[in-house]
């Protein structure tokens, strides 16, 4: 088992489903998915109870029953997309997945973790996920032990411990919504952003 694996420990904020029944598991599965493509479709505000409901071709009281409110179903929602992004650095396809280059692999895995945290930035600024205490939660320690090793393999040799949480830092919640909210700037300049700075320290990288 390689680290990042012992490390893909997904975030629980809310229940996830263990122990239910079936047709239950499937209903969350429905729903999940329909809030998902909300999101990816009109963001994160269309995600309603109403508007879940009826991209799943159910009532809402059903939405209600399974995650009690909005703020269930985005906790939930969330859950789910960080057990997604972790498979899918662990095993997916390139380029975020194994196979492509590590620098492709690094920017695939930040654009998407952006992605992330524009989509659940709310939930993730009341969780307090940039902070001091959020670092030795095991979301964070998966995500830096995925970077760390992406770094190695870039050419970055000891002492990467600051380089992690400086590639990660500006994709986090709280950077995201200073950038976002105070600066003025949109997701994809965000990311754009982000990706020349990742090249320039892969070259600077190289360069050694």
């Amino acid at each position: 088992m390689s680290d990042e694996q012992r490390n893909a420990i997904p975030l629980r904020i809310s229940g996830n489903g263990e122990g239910e029944r079936a047709d239950a598991a499937r209903n969350r599965r429905l729903l999940l998915a329909a809030a998902k493509q909300l999101i990816d479709t009109h963001g994160a505000a269309a995600v309603t109870m109403d508007a879940v409901a009826a991209a799943a071709g159910v009532g809402k009281g059903t939405v209600f029953r399974r995650f009690g409110s909005r703020s269930g179903l985005m906790h939930a929602l969330l859950d789910h997309s960080e057990s997604e992004l972790q498979q899918a650095f662990l095993s997916g396809p390139e380029p975020l997945g194994p196979g492509a280059p590590p620098l492709e692999r690094l920017v695939a895995y930040g654009r998407e973790r952006l992605k992330l945290t524009a989509d659940h930035l709310d939930i993730l600024l009341e969780a307090g996920a940039d902070s001091g205490e959020f670092m030795t939660h095991p979301v964070w320690r998966a995500s830096t032990v995925h970077v760390q090793i992406l770094l190695r393999q870039m050419g970055f040799a000891d002492q990467i411990e600051a380089a992690a949480i400086a590639v990660q830092a500006p994709i986090g919640a709280s950077a995201v919504s200073h950038l976002v909210n105070v600066v003025g700037l949109d997701i994809a300049v965000i990311g754009d952003q982000w990706e020349r700075m990742v090249r320039t320290l892969a070259a600077g990288a190289a360069d050694r």
